[in-house]
């Protein structure tokens, strides 16, 4: 199972609310007259099609009918439809969801609306005013639902996104996301506009949000210890890359005193010049600071490493 299939699991435990079925009428539903008007409604979820039977029962006392067939694509992926074949006028009208015989293509202004936390008038086409606080986000959760995906996290490229077939309705959850300081793109793909989020705390934000904490924590999760991973990697990397140095810088050093001895000049350097070749020579693993450590007295890093040095040059003008 997806990522975005356990997101979307976990938001069906959620309570029944109109401002999710709404969002899930405006994004899957189509509507047909066989002798009257019927309201059909098509995901690829068993779970989410139960889901929406459930919400037309509990909100309106409708028994929805639910229709399974399979998809003649090579995914052979069951399509559910979930059919109302009454009081499907009064219905959208309730939900401010249709025009004539069509869907409208925005968002019903109720919605736009509860995203503000502004009062609206009370004409029996909106909710009742103590529904409207959350009717926003009931309507994101919905959305989701509907046409929502997700990447892995565990893979490290973080993205959510939500389709809408019409530009006007992507535009209008766009608007609702920056109503609740979210900063959400819409990119034309095929024959959608794709709503998304790219920024991971603003993804973990928004399943809060929508009331998916299951999906944020190991959301969170994954991202803490791919951080961690990556960390390691790089400290490691650096560590590497640091020894290599060293290793390289002390095998340059042993190879100028093995030059200085070749050429007899080894014997004539200062005494001090000659117990630091003798000491490389004798403990080439060791570091700068332990070669300090052998000398009596003690020298510190930039005293070794001015000998080393002095060694380096004298070398290279015996060449």
């Amino acid at each position: 199972m997806s990522f975005a299939s356990d997101v979307k699991k976990e938001l069906t435990e959620h309570t029944a609310t109109k401002g999710t079925l709404m969002a899930l009428i405006r994004m899957t539903g189509s509507l047909g007259i066989t002798g009257h008007l019927t309201l059909s409604m098509v995901t690829e979820s068993a779970t989410t099609a139960k889901y929406i039977y459930q919400l037309f029962l509990e909100i309106y006392q409708l028994r929805a009918d639910i229709r399974v067939h399979q998809k003649t694509t090579l995914s052979k992926n069951r399509v559910y439809t979930v059919v109302i074949e009454e009081r499907v006028t009064e219905l959208l009208d309730q939900l401010s969801l249709a025009d004539s015989l069509m869907l409208e293509t925005g968002m019903p202004l109720s919605v736009m609306e509860s995203s503000k936390n502004q009062i609206i008038d009370d004409s029996e086409d909106y909710m009742e005013q103590e529904d409207r606080e959350n009717l926003a986000i009931d309507y994101l959760r919905g959305a989701f639902l509907a046409t929502g995906s997700m990447h892995n996290p565990e893979q490290g490229d973080y993205q959510l996104s939500i389709g809408s077939f019409y530009q006007e309705h992507a535009e209008d959850l766009q608007d609702i996301l920056s109503n609740l300081g979210f900063d959400g793109k819409i990119i034309a793909r095929k024959n959608r506009f794709i709503l998304y989020l790219s920024k991971s705390e603003e993804i973990m934000d928004f399943l809060t949000l929508i009331g998916a904490m299951k999906a944020r924590l190991k959301f969170e999760d994954v991202k803490i210890v791919r951080e961690m991973r990556g960390l390691a990697n790089r400290q490691s990397n650096f560590e590497s890359a640091n020894i290599n140095k060293t290793v390289s810088a002390a095998q340059e050093v042993i190879d100028a005193i093995h030059y200085l001895n070749e050429k007899k000049e080894l014997e004539n350097l200062p005494e001090h010049l000659k117990e630091i070749a003798q000491l490389r020579l004798s403990h080439p693993e060791a570091t700068i600071q332990e070669l300090g450590q052998m000398i009596d007295p003690p020298l510190g890093k930039s005293g070794v490493n001015h000998r080393l040095r002095k060694l380096l040059a004298l070398s290279k003008n015996k060449k």
